[in-house]
């Protein structure tokens, strides 16, 4: 038996990062069994699900670097992925509506399902009569169905167009579900209800369609998240009445492994929420210290009822959290593979860090520590689901930035270059456009120079951003920090300021223009006036090159900017600053 395993979202938004670390154990799991491994697209949701979210979710997979062997096809420009799958598509529930209504037509024959005609105002008044009786609410068969009996009337009724949905014939016994994290998990006799297999709209609901479907294309394992367990027995259930329509054979039940939760580090559920409450604590702190909900709607275009039932918690909307996160200059908390893709982490940090949320490989470094650090590969090779735990796994943030800054410092400077630059590209054009004006296309000599001097300090490839800033404008465009002026140029009598004339003269007289070389001269300078070290003139030439006394070292900062671009900056400054 060939193992298969699969990740089957919902395309209604972002990759979730809980759903990038199922998509992960599956795709390991796949190749550690010499398997394979299926993207499933589970749109039946019409009403909430996007072609745009489907590949969104696609290029989040591959950006990871979770290739599939089964599912849609995905053409990227260095590759394309699911070219070669396996002839059980089509890979969109939506597209495999015939299928599920003929086992639906199969089911009712049998008297394993049935059509059903209340509406939602008969079903409402008996949930309020349960509820006013203080009982739980549970669905009441009709009598006229027998189980294992085919209702024609219903059917004719069905199939005459009056309103309906399909129910499950839910059998009276004991449910039991092997799980292969948990253990046998047990469901009383009579505790499942005739739920709903195919929805008013003609849809099948996610139950019913992922039972077909991880039958007919072959799923042997089944992982994902806890919260998914409550489902678990229905499928058991409906995989114990249901036979395939080309064989007659009764269906199978795949393995199942319900793997742990993932958590903040404050104990509550990692959610796509968790923007909603960061943006709305955000607002109610700036309404608290004197702004005011109209105010706030008017400088984000937000509409002002929808802005009012956001604070009020009555909706946790991404678009209006993102326009408060705008306007307050917050930054929300990442929750989607695309937040920390914005953010500039870089994939291989991501898979480290996501493989150890409920996952461990068991192993010591030399020095006796757990063995933490790893690729993707070494995961596909050493991957068992022995090894995932039982207890919810905490989402690290400061661990999971420690891992990117590791695994950033780790690249070459070229690859560096190449990647921020990619980067750049796809989250800050702008900024991407003012680098190739200023410093040339490509990974030039003096982006590499750039690069070395940023690589060392930056966690993320956002990081990076801040500290180059002096590289994106043109010599006129910056603005001198007054503060920095004066301690650095006019202080003691323009002390600083005679550094950088004298400066200035020295590195126009100088041949080379390499970081190395430059920074030389300044301490071969310091030397020469008899300086405990080169700070005063480093710190007034920061201010002449950068506007401000922070900046990347010295050399590097000269060498990015060149020459001509370096001496203009100079002479601009010490124009500025009359001689004492």
């Amino acid at each position: 038996m060939t193992v298969v395993t699969r990740f089957a979202p919902s395309p209604t938004g972002h990759l979730h990062i809980g759903g990038a670390r199922s998509a992960l154990f599956c795709w390991a799991y796949a190749k550690k069994q010499g398997g394979r491994f299926m993207i499933r697209i589970e749109d039946t949701d019409q009403a909430r699900s996007s072609d745009e979210s489907a590949r969104g979710i696609l290029e989040d997979l591959a950006w990871l670097g979770i290739d599939w062997d089964d599912g849609p096809v995905l053409r990227l420009p260095d590759r394309t992925i699911g070219e070669g799958s396996r002839p059980v598509g089509p890979f969109f529930q939506a597209q495999r509506l015939g299928i599920y209504n003929a086992y639906i037509e199969d089911l009712c024959r049998r008297g394993v399902a049935y059509p059903a005609f209340e509406n939602a105002d008969e079903l409402d008044a008996k949930r309020r009569a349960a509820v006013a009786a203080k009982r739980t609410y549970r669905y009441e068969r009709p009598a006229d169905v027998t189980p294992g009996r085919f209702s024609e009337d219903r059917w004719r009724r069905a199939t005459g167009g009056e309103p309906h949905v399909v129910r499950f014939v839910a059998p009276h016994e004991e449910i039991v579900v092997a799980d292969l994290v948990l253990g046998d998990v047990r469901i009383a006799a009579g505790e499942l209800d005739d739920f709903v297999l195919r929805k008013a709209d003609g849809f099948p609901t996610y139950h019913f369609a992922v039972v077909i479907d991880d039958e007919l294309m072959g799923v042997t394992h089944v992982m994902r998240a806890q919260e998914h367990l409550a489902n678990t027995p229905r499928h058991v259930a409906m995989q114990r009445s249901f036979v395939r329509l080309d064989t007659g054979r009764p269906f199978r039940t795949p393995a199942y492994a319900h793997m742990p939760l993932i958590f903040n580090m404050d104990g509550s559920k990692m959610s796509k929420r968790d923007k909603a409450k960061a943006a709305r604590k955000a607002a109610k702190d700036a309404i608290a210290k004197g702004s005011s909900s109209g105010a706030l709607a008017a400088a984000t275009g937000l509409n002002p009822a929808t802005l009012d039932q956001f604070l009020a918690g009555e909706n946790d909307s991404l678009d209006v959290a993102q326009a408060l996160g705008a306007h307050l200059k917050i930054t929300l908390p990442e929750v989607e593979i695309w937040d920390f893709r914005q953010s500039g982490y870089v994939p291989e940090a991501i898979i480290n860090f996501v493989s150890l949320l409920g996952w461990n490989p068991g192993m010591k470094q030399p020095d006796g520590k757990d063995l933490e650090k790893f690729d993707r590969h070494f995961l596909a090779e050493h991957f068992s689901i022995e090894r995932i735990g039982r207890t919810n796994a905490k989402f690290d943030r400061a661990k999971l930035l420690s891992f990117n800054a590791d695994a950033i410092a780790g690249l070459t400077d070229d690859e560096f270059a190449r990647r921020w630059l990619a980067w750049l590209a796809e989250y800050e054009p702008d900024a991407h456009a003012r680098l190739a004006r200023a410093l040339g296309a490509g990974v030039s000599p003096r982006l590499l120079a750039l690069t070395r001097a940023l690589k060392p300090r930056a966690k993320t490839f956002r990081d990076a951003l801040r500290p180059a800033a002096f590289a994106l404008v043109r010599d006129d465009e910056y603005a001198l920090d007054p503060a920095a002026v004066e301690k650095n140029l006019r202080a003691n009598g323009g002390t600083g300021r005679a550094l950088l004339a004298e400066a200035r003269a020295r590195l126009d007289a100088h041949a080379d223009w390499d970081a190395a070389a430059l920074n030389g001269l300044i301490e071969a300078m310091a030397k020469e006036r008899g300086l405990p070290n080169a700070g005063p003139i480093a710190q007034a030439l920061r201010v002449a090159l950068t506007g401000s006394a922070v900046s990347p070292g010295l050399g590097e900062t000269l060498a990015v900017l060149g020459r001509e671009s370096a001496l203009r900056r100079m002479d601009r400054c010490l124009a500025s600053i009359a001689a004492p």
